[in-house]
């Protein structure tokens, strides 16, 4: 049979190209049958490596050298990109002097790099992998129940609540009830009198009617009128049926008395696969701070710094531009405000656009693609301050001057989602007067506001309860009353607050604990403050028109 034209189910020769291969030449790369491995060996190159077949391939295959094709590269040039090389190629007048490793050495630390690689997918990524798939797919078998749950208490509460109004309406049924009583009796009273009157007059009529009848003297003389008593008519009766003045609906106080959805909060949490790397999740304070940049802004005063990008932040004062720099002070971009007056506040969305708020146009506005657009518009109704947090929800801090109130509300885009703004007990969360007010978001999705004007910090949970507040810390260094402006929080969930006239930075933990202040660093009234992705703390002093960068963390 023609080996050439048959099935190639067995390994052949590559001399002969008909017999079954025997052994491999590890050196040359080729089989071998029986007779042929005393051919091959046979022209005096003491290079051959003849092994069995089935241990082929233990001799590694250099590449050909370019420049000599007889010869292989087996060293890598160091001060040639690690272009591969021969041992002619290291004697040549282009590699004089150049530094040479083997590829041998190359090839098992890589082989060993690439065998821990495939040790690590499967036996570490791929499970882990695995876990989060199942993870998610049990949160999926798990979404239909938790929403039966979350519908099954609205309507429990809607089941209470028609209860409720059943028994106001049978009250009020029973109050009409004993009116309509009231009602009647008096009727009946006054019926019962004109009755008695009509009964009399029928009684003169007959008398009338005898005396016409009569002729006798007497009767007649002394018959006296009762036209004067029964003209003298009784006082009409009119009694006004009750009316029920329905009280109009306010249709988001009873939405918000009814109960409060907690928004779909889709922030994801950290989660970092352990190659044996140290754990680095938790970081501490440092000791000492240290003034990492300082931003000359150009501004006269400078009230707000928002984080863009790596060593890029935006930042707004006495102007009506809100400036882009880098960490060098290099100005990189300027927005305008339309309405020419400074903005209230500025930050950035999840997508990178900038928002600023306009106290006095009442609104909130996108820069996207150095275009701005109005995003929230207020009635009645300023906005102060801007947070986006960390589902993408955008949270405003606003006052009305007329009311001489203040709330947060949040928004998705533009639609309006939760009103905070009083306590279990009806009072109000946060002061009334116009003062600044500063607002963030921290890891565990509480909702902090600094008011300068109320000397706090008042912090309270996504669903708008009141967890704690903060009014400073006794200090005998600090002799000037508190009074918070910017704030931010750290991945550890702690709040930064500056402390305007004190010069420094208060640090507090997620349940409003004091740990301690930054002091250092010539702070000179700070104002805004941000934190970046790597933790670094910017500064805007307010007088002085500077940014600073701080690391506060280990």
């Amino acid at each position: 049979m023609d080996p050439h034209s048959s099935a190639q189910d067995v390994h052949r020769c590559d001399f002969c190209e008909t017999a079954i291969v025997y052994s491999y030449c590890d050196f040359c790369h080729v089989n071998l049958c029986k007779p042929c491995v005393v051919d091959h060996i046979s022209d005096g190159y003491d290079k051959h490596k003849i092994v069995p077949f089935g241990e082929r391939r233990s001799t590694l295959i250099y590449p050909k050298c370019g420049t000599h094709p007889h010869k292989n590269c087996d060293l890598q040039c160091k001060n040639c990109n690690d272009i591969f090389v021969c041992s002619s190629c290291t004697a040549s007048q282009t590699h004089k002097g150049h530094i040479f490793v083997e590829v041998s050495e190359v090839y098992t630390t890589k082989k060993n790099a690439i065998a821990d690689e495939a040790n690590k997918l499967e036996n570490l990524i791929s499970p882990t992998y695995e876990e989060i798939a199942l993870d998610l797919e049990n949160q999926f078998a798990s979404l239909d129940g938790g929403y039966e749950k979350l519908t099954t208490a609205m309507s429990k509460q809607g089941e209470q609540w028609h209860r409720e109004i059943d028994i106001v309406i049978n009250k009020m049924k029973i109050q009409i009830s004993g009116i309509k009583v009231k009602h009647r009796d008096i009727l009946q009273k006054h019926l019962h009198e004109i009755k008695q009157i009509q009964a009399l007059i029928k009684q003169s009529l007959l008398a009338i009617e005898e005396i016409k009848k009569s002729t006798e003297v007497s009767p007649t003389i002394e018959y006296s009128s009762k036209i004067r008593e029964f003209s003298k008519l009784p006082p009409k009766v009119k009694i006004a049926l009750p009316t029920f003045f329905p009280k109009p609906l306010d249709h988001e106080k009873l939405y918000n008395m009814f109960g409060q959805i907690t928004p779909l909060s889709t922030a994801t949490e950290e989660n970092v696969l352990s190659l044996n790397q140290p754990n680095t999740s938790v970081r501490e304070l440092l000791d000492k701070p240290e003034l990492v940049a300082t931003i000359q802004t150009g501004y006269e005063k400078v009230s707000r710094v928002t984080y863009l990008r790596e060593d890029c932040v935006w930042t707004c004062g006495s102007s009506k531009d809100i400036k882009c720099f880098n960490m060098k002070g290099v100005l990189l971009h300027t927005v305008s405000n339309k309405s020419e007056q400074r903005p209230n506040d500025i930050t950035v969305d999840s997508d990178g656009n900038l928002l600023f708020c306009d106290g006095t146009a009442g609104t909130v506005n996108k820069v996207k693609n150095r275009q701005t657009e109005e995003l929230i518009r207020l009635q009645g109704w300023s906005p102060c301050s801007l947070c986006v947090t960390s589902n993408g929800d955008l949270l405003v801090t606003m006052f009305s001057d007329y009311k001489y109130q203040s709330k947060v509300v949040r928004y998705s885009g533009s639609t309006e989602k939760q009103t905070i703004q009083f306590d279990d007990e009806g009072k109000p969360l946060y002061s009334g007067n116009i003062n600044v007010k500063y607002i963030t978001e921290n890891r565990n999705h509480d909702i902090c506001v600094a008011e300068c004007g109320a000397r706090a910090v008042v912090v309270v949970n996504q669903n708008g309860k009141l967890r704690w507040r903060y009014i400073g810390h006794p200090s005998v260094t600090k002799k000037v009353p508190f009074e918070p402006y910017g704030i931010t929080t750290d991945s550890q969930s702690r709040v930064l607050t500056a402390d305007n006239d004190n010069h420094c930075i208060h640090i507090l933990d997620q349940d409003g604990q004091f740990l301690r202040y930054i002091d250092k660093c010539n702070l000179n009234y700070p104002r805004g403050i941000c934190v970046d992705n790597n933790e670094n703390l910017f500064v805007s002093e307010f007088y002085n028109g500077n940014v600073k960068k701080i690391k506060f963390l280990r």
